[in-house]
């Protein structure tokens, strides 16, 4: 048992990693380059907007123009540099670690429902994944939306202890709704699943930032929009390879 699960995480977490970096470089890494430049001051979005006091009629350029010019010029620059062929390669790396951890996870559900006579193949990894995006990205997204550097957040520790409350609260409601029987269990996974935002998450008073908030919504929506694909891949290909390792056991 033990082997097929490893066999089954390992080879899942792979394939899941390296699309997570695939569409991280297509969809999500330039947002955070150009986001890391506001973060330095090297670009502003303030830049196109006229002082204070003087004719708001003299500003030819909507904000940001200027800006994103140049951080247009000094990415060409950047990419060719050996640091960023370096960063890539751990953000592959990572990539790869995280969702093999999650795999790992995932199919230690798959030898649980096992246990109590659940069938596990590729269509039910599939939800099992679905329900993995949901409970360890959507719902936290809900009250922690993806943020960009230099994005000013609440305490660290309270983030991370609402963040992984949430999970937990968000996972066992769903295997409630998907395994329990009776209105009673239906009833406790909603409440599991309301409850976290219910309490709330934990924000500053206030709104601040560097970049600009068009910049934020789009990073935000593209990690999640990843997360999605990345999450429905990894549990089709737990769920198929688990159920071929049953099969030849």
């Amino acid at each position: 048992m033990f082997r097929k699960m490893l066999a089954s995480a390992v080879f899942a977490g792979v394939a899941a990693g390296l699309l997570a970096t695939l569409l991280h470089f297509v969809f999500v890494q330039k947002s955070l380059l150009l986001a890391e430049e506001y973060e330095s001051g090297a670009v502003s979005h303030f830049q196109g907007a006229a002082p204070a006091g003087h004719d708001h009629g003299a500003a030819a350029e909507p904000a940001g123009t200027e800006a994103h010019d140049h951080a247009a010029h000094d990415h060409g620059d950047a990419e060719a540099e050996p640091s960023d062929l370096q960063r890539n390669a751990l953000t592959g790396l990572f990539s790869i670690l995280v969702y093999t951890g999650y795999a790992m996870v995932l199919v230690a559900g798959f030898g649980l429902a096992i246990a109590y006579g659940r069938r596990i193949g590729a269509r039910e990894g599939l939800l099992w994944g679905l329900a993995g995006y949901a409970a360890f990205q959507l719902a936290p997204a809900l009250g922690l939306a993806p943020e960009l550097p230099g994005t000013a957040a609440a305490d660290l520790a309270a983030r991370q202890v609402w963040w992984w409350g949430t999970v937990l609260a968000t996972g066992a409601g769903l295997a409630l709704l998907a395994y329990g029987r009776g209105p009673i269990y239906v009833v406790l996974a909603l409440v599991l699943l309301a409850a976290p935002h219910l309490i709330g998450a934990p924000h500053l008073d206030g709104f601040a930032g560097v970049a600009p908030p068009e910049l934020a919504a789009t990073f935000a929506a593209r990690v999640l929009g990843v997360g999605l694909a990345v999450w429905a891949v990894l549990g089709w290909t737990a769920g198929a390879i688990w159920s071929k390792e049953t099969a030849q056991a």
